[in-house]
Parts: structure tokens; C-alpha cells; sequence
């Protein structure tokens, strides 16, 4: 496990104010003002009793309920021109993946299979999407489909756990997390490492060798980084930044609290991400450079997994 050193002293201050708060751990010479963050996100929420998808603008402010459904609705993925967003739902008795407006209107179930479907994510053009799905075994594996739901291809097929597939900027890769048993492991978890492939499922090839369960990964705008989460030596999930080949993995938010679902903003300086304890999480940004980190959720209840709306102006 690599964990995150500077060589001169680290600065750690906190201000919190209207129930935000923002920290900074950084070496001196760098004011905790130095950008804000801007944008719109989406993440989830149990303050209304059950998981719902909700956005809100980046200085935590402009929170709205898109999905406002009696069922469990999890995940979250914008469509590259923001006009949709993808989510997975048990709406319909098993979890089916539904695409809806950006304002949370007309909701499509894309999947309409009797087995599970989760986690789904638009790939950079807006045409393919890639997903989970234990159709064809219960450990579940990664499959593609088109935008409106046909085409379906299954693109692993072994007897490991798979989760989270997400592209390369170009679309000609996935990320993705797998679950490796070790001969002498004994526990359920095992060791998550994550793992790239052609979009077709071809020439994989492993990144990170910690132990640990390693998963969330996600390339930064200019896929020159990859951000993930994972446990520390003690056991503790942070957040990671690697080279795109797996290289100098980096602890990003070293800290007590556990931190988990990175998303990059769409100008690679902020990620987004799920931070607390058992007791409570919430949505916080971090600074990539600086390290300064702003809280955008404090309600006693579960708020996690954030996801940046693309950037219009790049469209």
C-alpha cells in the first residue's frame, strides 16, 4: 500500500459555516479559496426514507428529487450531453435499468429482463452502455448494450465477481473491478483489484495489485489519471489517484472518515465523492491539487455516490 507523504509540513485547517464545511490539507503558501468548485451533480440519498436520485448544484445548494418513487432507486450516470440520466431500480419487482430526463421525467425501463441489471454507464458518444448483470451468472458480469437497450453482449464471462464498468474517454476501453480469490483467502470479500479491457472484452490487463477491496475507478477528463477507493494498511477506504497504466497510486484524502465513489468534475480539478462513518455519509469535494475538501451534504441520513453533470460548454 502506497500512502500519500509531502516532504515539507502539512497545513490542516477546518471552517465550517451554515452547516458546511470546508477543510484543507495542503503545504503552506496555498489559501483554501484557490477555486471553488461549479457545476451541477447527482448523488443518493435516503432523507426521504428510501434511496432516491437526487441533483444538486456544487456548492450544495438547488437540491431536488428527480426520481421521487416508492422503490429503491440507485446509481446515477449522465448521458454526454446531459439531456439523460441513467439509474437502476426495483421498481418493477427486480432491478431493471431505466434511463429518465435530466429533471427526472418519463422514465424508460431499457432492461426489461427477469434477472438483475445494475450499474449502469453511457459511454463517451452517448450510444453504448455498459452494465452488471447476473443473466448468465449469479457472481454477475459485465455486458454492453445499445441506447435504446438492444443489442445486447455479454463481454466477460469467468467465475469472478465484476462490478462498475466504466469507459476510457475515447471509448475503446473499460475499467472495471473484479474480485479475486486467493487460494488461501477465506473470507467473502476477498480481494478487489481493478482491471481494464478492449470495450469488447478483449486483452485485459490487471492495475492495481493491493490488497484490499479496490473498485470505483473512473479516468480523469484527460485520461491521463484514474481515481478509485480502497482500504489503507489500516484497513481504512480512501480515496486513490494512479497513472492510467496503474502507476504511482496516490491517497488523495488521507483521512479518518471513510471515503468511497470518486467522480471527476469536468475540468479534472475537483472529484466528487462519498465520505462518513456507518452512522452517517455525505457528499464532499476535494481539490486535487490543494487538497482542500468542501462538504456539500450534512443531513443524518445516507448521501452518497456523486456524479458531475458533463460540461455544456463542451459539447
Amino acid at each position: 500500500m502506497i500512502r500519500h507523504l509531502t516532504t515539507t509540513a502539512i497545513i490542516l485547517m477546518s471552517i465550517c459555516f451554515n452547516q458546511s464545511c470546508v477543510t484543507s490539507s495542503k503545504t503552506s503558501g496555498i489559501t483554501i479559496n484557490d477555486s471553488i468548485p461549479s457545476g451541477t451533480l447527482s448523488f443518493l440519498t435516503t432523507r426521504d426514507g428510501n434511496f432516491e436520485i437526487y441533483s444538486m448544484t456544487a456548492d450544495g445548494k438547488n437540491i431536488t428529487n428527480l426520481t421521487n418513487n416508492k422503490a429503491l432507486d440507485f446509481w446515477s450516470s449522465w448521458s454526454p450531453n446531459s439531456k439523460f440520466i441513467l439509474f437502476y431500480s426495483n421498481r418493477d419487482g427486480n432491478n431493471e435499468i431505466y434511463r429518465m430526463d435530466a429533471d427526472g421525467k418519463n422514465p424508460i425501463n431499457l432492461s426489461n429482463h427477469p434477472s438483475n441489471d445494475y450499474l449502469p454507464e453511457w459511454s463517451p458518444d452517448g450510444n453504448k452502455i455498459a452494465f452488471t448483470s447476473d443473466r448468465d451468472h449469479k457472481s454477475r458480469e459485465i455486458y454492453t448494450m445499445n441506447k435504446d437497450g438492444s443489442g445486447v453482449v455479454r463481454i466477460t464471462e469467468n467465475e469472478f465477481f465484476e462490478e462498475v464498468p466504466t469507459w476510457s474517454i475515447d471509448g475503446t476501453k473499460i475499467l472495471f473491478t473484479r474480485q479475486i480469490k486467493e487460494q488461501d483467502d477465506t473470507t467473502h470479500a476477498a480481494n478487489g483489484e481493478i482491471f481494464i479491457m478492449d470495450a469488447d472484452g478483449k486483452n485485459e490487463k490487471r492495475l492495481t495489485f493491493k490488497k484490499g477491496y479496490d473498485s470505483g475507478a473512473k479516468f480523469s477528463p484527460d485520461g491521463k489519471r484514474i481515481a478509485f477507493y480502497g482500504p489503507t494498511e489500516d484497513k481504512n477506504f480512501e480515496l486513490f489517484i494512479m497513472n492510467s497504466d496503474g502507476s504511482e497510486i496516490i491517497n488523495l484524502t488521507n483521512d479518518v472518515l471513510e471515503d468511497y465513489s470518486p467522480s471527476w468534475s469536468p475540468d479534472g480539478k475537483w472529484i466528487a465523492y462519498s465520505s462518513g462513518t456507518s452512522e452517517q455519509y455525505d457528499v464532499w469535494v476535494i481539490n486535487v491539487e490543494t487538497r482542500v475538501k468542501i462538504r456539500l451534504t450534512n443531513v443524518p441520513k445516507r448521501n452518497e455516490t456523486p456524479v458531475w453533470r458533463p460540461d455544456k460548454k463542451k459539447r
